[in-house]
């Protein structure tokens, strides 16, 4: 009889067992998205800093490749992975919540608005992308820190933290209209066209397969989008290579770089070509890592 009481009782404390593990279930579930977005962008940024530095050479400057790889050439090997911590904290940070974000409120969203689920998603995008605006301080001091014209006077992430401090908070943010349209619309964007764009690509088999679809999908996104943003990213640019001072509109800045490079579309675009491969590499590599990833964890 003992026995059989015995055995009767446990399936409630199976029961109970269950219920306390399954929280823990989703919430690991909730927080992948998060790590996987965040081991991707590590991965990407210590491939293609240097790609990165030599396009912000050209943008900063107008000058071509051939220069901007002499000036990284000058400055020595030393140097040329000086800056790194900036995009490596802001990228890592950035896309962890770009892609968290997205699949939290597109939940959210679809549970407390009724609207077609392109909407929900757009919305979802456009939010998880102003809300990376909030580490807009990290990528002001990765210009500060490629740009050359500044290598005497601060040497370091912390230094030049520092050197921005006595301008006030709203210096940190300086650039801040350019990203907030660059990551709203690339956001939507990117995860509107993902889905569509690998339902063209051949239909993949194996592991190897998925990965190589996976990057090419991001890959040719990644370069639609650098192409379509970089206009923006060079007016952001210069707002942000400026230490004090006035506080100049976007127009007015992108008029200033226009009348520079005698309106010419050809010199507004120098380094696209650059941008557009690094593009294809780098959200090759964040897309392809991110989906790896997700299917492991």
């Amino acid at each position: 009889m003992m026995d059989s009481e015995a055995h009767e009782k446990r399936p409630p404390i199976l029961a109970s067992s269950k219920q306390d593990i399954s929280p823990h279930i989703a919430n690991v579930s909730e927080v992948k998205h998060y790590l996987c977005g965040c081991c991707a962008a590590f991965n990407n940024v210590a491939i293609t800093f240097p790609i990165q530095k030599v396009l912000f050479r050209q943008q900063l400057y107008g000058i071509k490749t051939r220069d901007a790889v002499l000036q990284l050439r000058r400055d020595g090997f030393r140097n040329l992975y000086r800056g790194i911590l900036p995009p490596l904290m802001q990228k890592t940070t950035t896309l962890a919540l770009m892609f968290g974000l997205y699949e939290d409120l597109s939940c959210l969203l679809r549970k407390h608005v009724s609207t077609p689920e392109f909407a929900t998603r757009s919305m979802a995008a456009a939010l998880a992308g102003t809300t990376e605006a909030i580490f807009t301080p990290l990528e002001r001091v990765q210009t500060l820190l490629q740009d050359h014209k500044h290598h005497d006077k601060f040497t370091n992430t912390y230094q030049a933290f520092k050197a921005l401090k006595c301008h006030g908070i709203r210096e940190y943010y300086r650039g801040l209209v350019p990203i907030l349209f660059r990551n709203g619309f690339s956001n939507v964007l990117f995860f509107g066209l993902r889905g569509p764009i690998k339902e063209h690509l051949p239909t993949a088999t194996t592991h190897s397969a998925h990965l190589v679809n996976d990057f090419i999908c991001g890959g040719l996104l990644g370069a639609m989008l650098g192409i379509l943003f970089f206009p923006v990213n060079v007016v952001k640019t210069r707002m942000q290579s400026q230490i004090g001072g006035e506080f100049q509109s976007f127009p007015k800045v992108f008029q200033k770089i226009w009348l520079e490079r005698d309106r010419k579309l050809t010199n507004l675009f120098r380094g696209a070509h650059l941008n557009y491969h690094r593009s294809l590499i780098s959200w090759g590599i964040i897309n392809a890592t991110y989906e790896f990833l997700l299917k492991i964890i």
